[in-house]
């Protein structure tokens, strides 16, 4: 049996998606049935009602936590000149943080941006992308807290869409925590914005066929992943299966082995 797959498909995930979309649900609805189990079971929700009490805990005990809710309503009551008062001194602890940064105090430095998340008020956004942008600068170093520090470039950006530090800094913890489509689209985004920018410049060089290779071979993965749960009612697999590229046209051919 063979059948040509053109190279779109081999290089657009989103075509890829669009295919396949509904394919592994109808395949897993097929197994469970040929098994005799049911695909819903009302006295088993999959999410307890226990999660969002989990979530709200785990905010409270965070350390990093700003509770934008509570600044939120804190502001509504303050004065004009109470909220010019907060802002001069949340600029005051950022002062402060940067120093700390400086000297190599890193998480007394986090902290001290922390408390100046806490005290500036919502309005000011310039302020608080700078202040979420230099916590993840502390935060960033440490693998325990990445995460965190991308997430904290994401709040900056939120902030301020052209803030190309911020953009910079997530893509490098990105790539360190080897997602590397997510930091090349980062790159990219500064060129955007700064089309000079010598790092994203070399970055995007370096990373794009990387990334280009990595997605084929996920996409190849996923394909087979699905091939065989669909083959499987049939006691076939895709190892029944040789896919041989052709390197004249750049398509596909599919050979059955029996």
């Amino acid at each position: 049996m063979d059948s040509k797959l053109p190279p779109s498909e081999i290089s657009n995930e989103s075509i890829i998606d669009e295919i396949t979309q509904n394919l592994d649900k109808s395949c897993l609805a097929e197994d469970d049935v040929l098994q005799g189990k049911e695909n819903c079971n009302p006295d088993n929700p999959e999410v307890s009602d226990g999660e969002n009490v989990k979530d709200d805990l785990k905010n409270l005990n965070d350390p990093w936590f700003i509770d934008e809710e509570q600044l939120k309503e804190r502001d509504s009551k303050l004065s004009d000149d109470e909220i010019n008062d907060l802002k001069q001194e949340s600029e005051q602890v950022k002062s402060k943080g940067n120093f700390l940064f400086q000297t190599g105090k890193l998480e007394e430095a986090a902290q001290t941006y922390t408390e100046g998340l806490r005290l500036c008020p919502l309005k000011f956004t310039k302020v608080r992308a700078i202040l979420y942008a230099n916590r993840a600068a502390a935060l960033g170093s440490k693998k325990e807290t990445k995460t965190i520090a991308i997430d904290d470039c994401s709040d900056a950006i939120k902030l301020d869409e052209n803030y190309v530090k911020a953009y910079s800094r997530r893509a490098r913890y990105y790539e360190e925590s080897d997602k590397l489509d997510d930091a090349l689209s980062d790159f990219k985004k500064i060129l955007t914005i700064d089309p000079e920018h010598t790092e994203s410049l070399s970055a995007v060089k370096r990373l794009e066929p990387i990334v280009t290779e990595k997605l084929k071979t996920e996409m190849l993965d996923k394909l087979k992943s699905l091939g065989d749960l669909c083959l499987k009612p049939f006691g076939l697999s895709t190892n029944n299966f040789n896919l041989q590229k052709d390197e004249s046209t750049g398509g596909y051919t599919v050979k059955f082995n029996q």
